[in-house]
């Protein structure tokens, strides 16, 4: 005997009715900003920027708290690119919710030039030895304003968080793919910066946030000098922390860096103990002494080459 047939749901009627008038209130797509937005303000993050940071040439426009909020506000919103900026003009919420506008691109592309010093690059290069080719140019005064600025930050939280006693400094590469035409090529093959001693910027890792950094070209080779930032990174931890330790991979692998984290009475950098584990490149001096620890007691090693 055949099913009696039933109406299905979609045959029946549609429960809401579409309004065509525009509507008078101001709706936006991003309702998290403010709450990420807040969080930056109760960090000071705007006075520290006013305290560290002169960089307009004029009394009009955006002043420079005004600017890194909107850095910060396109970042948080998923943009990748300066262009981004003109979606979020376009969105009427975003404006409401901040309390100010956001630059156009064109103003955005000229605020980070503002941190060049052309002085400093035209050295860099004039001191290179004979036969290379890339360098790390002494930071400008904007630039030091900046990490201040970042260290502030660091400092707050780690107030919020007094009961936090350890600190790891944690480096591991990363390369910024990028398009500019001055961007280098980098050991993947591409294009592009990296932010750190080997393309990252230095983290305290219980925190999860970053405490030095230092932007390179992406011709910049991983071991040059990672120890620069090392230092930078112990000496931005707050004085609350009581062990401190480092981990990074191969491109910390090279020998002032973990002589200076061994010595414990370091100069440029907190007296005592700092415990380390650093990536080694396998070579053949190396693949026979773990071999030979392994067949001591009685395992077999399987290395992981690359």
């Amino acid at each position: 005997m055949p099913l009696k047939s039933k109406r299905s749901p979609p045959e029946g009627e549609f429960l809401f009715e579409i309004d065509e008038e525009p509507t008078g209130e101001c709706l936006t797509a991003l309702g998290g900003l403010p709450s990420f937005v807040r969080t930056a303000r109760s960090l000071d993050v705007p006075g520290s920027v006013k305290r560290n940071l002169a960089l307009k040439r004029r009394d009009r426009g955006f002043d420079e708290a005004t600017y890194v909020e909107s850095f910060l506000a396109l970042n948080a919103a998923g943009g990748d690119c300066l262009d981004d900026f003109d979606c979020l003009r376009e969105d009427r919420g975003v404006a409401a919710m901040l309390g100010h506008e956001v630059p156009s691109p064109e103003a955005a592309r000229e605020f980070p030039y503002r941190f060049h010093d052309p002085e400093k690059s035209d050295q860099a290069q004039r001191n290179l030895p004979i036969g290379e080719v890339s360098y790390v140019p002494e930071e400008s005064t904007a630039l030091r304003g900046l990490a201040q600025v970042n260290q502030d930050v660091v400092r707050e939280l780690a107030r919020r968080c007094a009961g936090e006693r350890i600190a790891t400094v944690d480096m591991d590469a990363t390369v910024i793919e990028s398009w500019k035409q001055e961007a280098k090529a980098t050991y993947e093959g591409g294009c592009g910066y990296q932010p750190g001693p080997k393309g990252t910027p230095a983290a305290w890792a219980e925190m999860n946030v970053v405490v030095a950094e230092e932007f390179r070209d992406g011709n910049v080779p991983v071991l040059k000098d990672p120890r620069r930032v090392a230092k930078r990174a112990f000496a931005a931890l707050p004085g609350t922390i009581r062990e401190r330790y480092f981990r990074g991979d191969s491109g910390c692998d090279e020998a002032e860096l973990p002589s200076w984290l061994r010595d414990e009475k370091r100069a440029d950098g907190p007296e005592g103990f700092i415990g380390l584990a650093v990536s080694a490149r396998m070579n053949p001096v190396l693949r026979k002494e773990i071999e030979s620890v392994a067949a001591e007691k009685g395992m077999t090693f399987w290395p992981r080459m690359r």
